[in-house]
């Protein structure tokens, strides 16, 4: 048997290329939408990649599994959970007809080759969740290697059963969900202890509140030392410690629990938009279209056009992406040359199809003109914020998640996580200036820059809470 997991660090998201060796065929769990990845890997390694698999319905990217049947691959999807929570796009291929798929309930398989794979029912996280059970027949095994998990268990967590109601807006699901995952985790006594547990994702994913950063781990170890499986000795417990503290999840996430049902949008390859010039840059209107400045946040901040957003090219890419920008939106990217297929790579993992052109970094000094500024955005130290804090003028908004928060903060703040912010700017009020925050200063300079390009006057926090609390460690010492 082969086995790759091909990881996203940005998204931490992890899909699972599978093969079998002696009949050359391959089958992929929960792609990514740019599938070229997972074609060439295939074909590098002696292998035809027949089919592709998916836990659930995504919330966090688009699936790459339409894409795959596009191009003839068998798509192997759950049929369990209610009637709101079905494939919907199975019997719309391009061009007419329906793709070659099946669908799958707790105890049926498939088979790649020699590899046998048992489709598990472990709802919570979803109600159609499915994980699957992989059985290497080709080496003469009689039982499973591995668990590919899906969002059902991660290494040191389990996958939240909040999201249907705080992502996707079924009002009063969250619970019900909770105790579905309460009985899940109880299947988990019938899984032999030395199968390996492969998840779907790893540390920095919004899925969960406290992932391990360790790729994979076992049916044993996890039953033994993973803190959400340890809480679900009585059925409240379990409920109490799995819906608190999870982190707000971003605002496209909807979006994707949407397409995800409904069917993305097929791309038949990965977008290539063209560089444009310096005079076309001038022409664009940046209330109209979204120019998107992926240089760090000093040189933004030193000169960047107007109204444009900064969201550094960084490893919270996808999600500040996801998050300040609509997928109705015509985007133009400020970036480097060498960087454009890693930009054009992370947006449409999260829906953001429409880039119309990209301007190379290295040359925005070019841009200035007498008519065409660059702008500036004020950040100031916290020597200097004390000083503006004695104005009734000033508001601190800060954009940390809740729990953060709750922690500790600065006077009179006004919390809005910054992954929700553009859908809570009537909590912000427009007649202060806004002094932004965060943890570090880089979530709050993102948002600083939407909410100037919103019409918000605005100021960032330097070093953010941290250079704060060292400013006052020093004035007590």
């Amino acid at each position: 048997m082969f086995m790759r997991m091909v990881y996203d660090e940005k998204l931490a998201q992890a899909a699972y290329l599978i093969g079998c060796q002696r009949t050359g065929e391959a089958v992929v769990i929960d792609p990514e939408r740019d599938v070229d990845r997972y074609m060439d890997l295939a074909k590098a390694n002696g292998l035809r990649l027949v089919a592709t698999a998916e836990t659930h319905i995504h919330a966090d990217f688009l699936s790459g599994s339409r894409e795959l049947g596009e191009q003839g691959a068998k798509v192997y999807v759950s049929d369990e959970g209610d009637a709101d929570w079905k494939y919907e796009w199975l019997e719309q291929k391009s061009g007419g007809g329906a793709y070659d798929y099946a669908l799958l309930h707790d105890g049926d398989t498939f088979s790649i080759g020699n590899i046998d794979f048992l489709a598990m029912h472990t709802p919570g996280h979803t109600p159609e969740h499915l994980s699957f059970l992989i059985t290497d027949r080709g080496s003469g095994a009689t039982a499973p290697i591995a668990m590919a998990t899906g969002d059902f268990v991660f290494v040191g967590d389990l996958g939240r059963p909040d999201l249907l109601e705080t992502a996707a807006g079924l009002s009063g699901a969250m619970e019900p969900a909770a105790r579905q995952l309460f009985d899940t985790v109880g299947k988990l006594r019938d899984i032999p202890d030395f199968v390996q547990v492969w998840p779907a994702h790893g540390a920095g994913s919004a899925c969960g509140k406290s992932l391990g950063a360790v790729p994979s781990s076992t049916i044993g170890y996890e039953k033994r030392f993973n803190p959400a499986i340890l809480a679900s000795e009585t059925e409240q417990g379990f409920v109490d410690y799995i819906l608190a503290g999870q982190p707000e999840p971003p605002l496209y996430f909807a979006n994707m629990k949407r397409d995800n049902k409904r069917g993305p949008k097929i791309l038949g390859c990965l977008p290539t938009p063209p560089q444009i010039t310096v005079e076309q840059l001038r022409n664009l209107d940046a209330n109209s279209v979204a120019i998107v400045d992926t240089r760090p946040w000093a040189a933004f901040r030193s000169g960047h056009i107007n109204h444009s957003l900064s969201i550094p090219l960084r490893q919270s890419f996808n999600t500040d992406a996801g998050s300040f920008l609509s997928d109705e939106q015509e985007i133009y990217l400020i970036v480097e040359p060498t960087r454009v297929d890693e930009a054009v790579r992370d947006l449409v993992r999260v829906g953001l199809d429409r880039m119309s052109g990209w301007f190379d970094a290295n040359e925005l000094e070019q841009y200035r003109s007498n008519d065409t500024p660059l702008t500036t955005l004020a950040e100031v130290t916290p020597v200097e914020a004390l000083a503006m804090l004695e104005s009734p003028r000033v508001q601190v908004l800060d954009v940390r998640r809740a729990t953060e928060f709750s922690d500790g903060h600065l006077p009179n703040a006004i919390n809005v996580a910054h992954t929700r912010l553009a859908a809570h700017l009537d909590e912000v009020p427009r007649d202060k200036q806004l002094l932004v925050q965060c943890r570090t200063g880089v979530r709050s300079a993102s948002s600083a820059s939407f909410l100037k390009r919103m019409g918000y006057e605005v100021v960032n926090l330097k070093g953010g809470i941290l250079a704060w609390e060292q400013m006052r460690d020093l004035a007590a010492g």
